[in-house]
């Protein structure tokens, strides 16, 4: 008996791998496929196999201008701060429990926010390389302030959200309050501070933004994957946990930096743009399970296609303006978090 339960547990859990391994296998190739449309449509269009003869190295000079120098640093960076902050709200929600937790909504993307702001308007001058600490620092400062306030011997997840979205409130109000009293501001600087708050990768390039994303990125990323595997023992409550030999504060210490700086390097260079960490790692959980192991990286990738398909409209849908990515994420996840609070509201 025990060995049929054995056998059938380990088929089980093949065809939950192999499942995982699948979608993420799709994930990827709708990636590529977004990236294949995205740098192909524009004011001018470049045929799919034009594109992917450019991305090979044999295509026409002038279309590979245009991929290379204009349209791919947006694309890239699409991805990138749509997998960073995905991953990032799969981390948070995993160290708090609480379904309806994303950097955006507790506000840790608005301290991320305050921090840029302030780097923007009183540092411009400075290397943009410097503005992701910046960002950082706000993020790391919201959420204490949020811990703090939502303390009360001990926190309950309901509490926890609440205060964050008063945070949120409070944060962006503080903003906005910065861009309009900081009356020695130049005009321009003001202009991309509040293009900054809704969330924008207009304009982005390889050397000033990529370059400055990618080492925070290859950092933090293959942390958060392998500290994934404690969110599933964090998962089972603390006391068993702490049973099977796990340091959960410690590791949840760990989890909790590392969503914040996945957070706050990504709203240093892409704005605030919201939702994307509250709807991904949902649908992956759907689509591959409970097991951070899958979520994590099916996450990214929902995260990026999110993202990279919400600037894609965005730049094109209203020719000639180039519309901000982050009021379409807003426009997807407004609705998709009044669904959880109507689901969740008796939990």
């Amino acid at each position: 008996m025990s060995k049929s339960l054995t056998l059938r547990n380990n088929r089980l859990s093949f065809l939950i791998e192999r499942r995982t391994l699948s979608v993420i296998l799709l994930l990827i190739a709708a990636n590529l496929v977004g990236v294949i449309v995205c740098v192909g449509l524009g004011s001018t269009f470049i045929s799919p196999i034009a594109v992917i003869r450019s991305l090979l190295g044999i295509g026409d000079s002038a279309d590979s201008m245009i991929i290379f120098s204009l349209r791919m640093p947006r694309v890239v960076i699409a991805i990138m701060v749509g997998s960073m902050l995905a991953v990032s709200g799969a981390l948070l929600q995993g160290v708090v429990r609480n379904p309806l937790t994303s950097p955006d909504v507790i506000g840790i993307s608005g301290g991320a926010s305050l921090g840029t702001v302030f780097f923007i308007i009183y540092f411009s001058h400075v290397s943009i390389r410097f503005m992701p600490l910046s960002s950082i620092a706000g993020a790391f400062a919201a959420a204490f302030l949020i811990y703090l306030f939502a303390y009360r011997r001990g926190i309950t997840p309901l509490r926890l959200v609440l205060i964050g979205i008063g945070m949120a409130t409070a944060l962006t109000a503080a903003t906005y309050m910065l861009i309009l009293t900081a009356s020695f501001t130049p005009t321009a600087v003001a202009v991309k501070a509040f293009t900054f708050m809704t969330g924008s990768i207009y304009g982005v390039s390889w050397k000033r933004d990529v370059m400055t994303l990618l080492p925070w990125m290859i950092v933090f990323m293959p942390i958060a994957l392998i500290y994934a595997r404690h969110l599933n023992v964090q998962e089972l409550g603390d006391e068993v946990a702490t049973g099977v030999g796990s340091s959960v504060n410690a590791k949840r210490t760990i989890l909790l930096i590392i969503s914040v700086a996945l957070a706050g390097t990504a709203v240093a260079i892409g704005g605030a743009i919201n939702f994307i960490g509250l709807m991904a790692p949902h649908i992956a959980r759907k689509l591959v399970g409970p097991s951070y192991g899958g979520v994590i990286p099916v996450s990214a990738l929902i995260g990026s296609l999110v993202l990279l398909l919400s600037d894609l409209v965005a730049r094109v849908a209203f020719i000639p303006l180039d519309i901000p990515a982050g009021v379409f994420t807003a426009a997807i996840g407004a609705p998709f978090f009044i669904f959880l609070l109507y689901r969740h509201r008796n939990s």
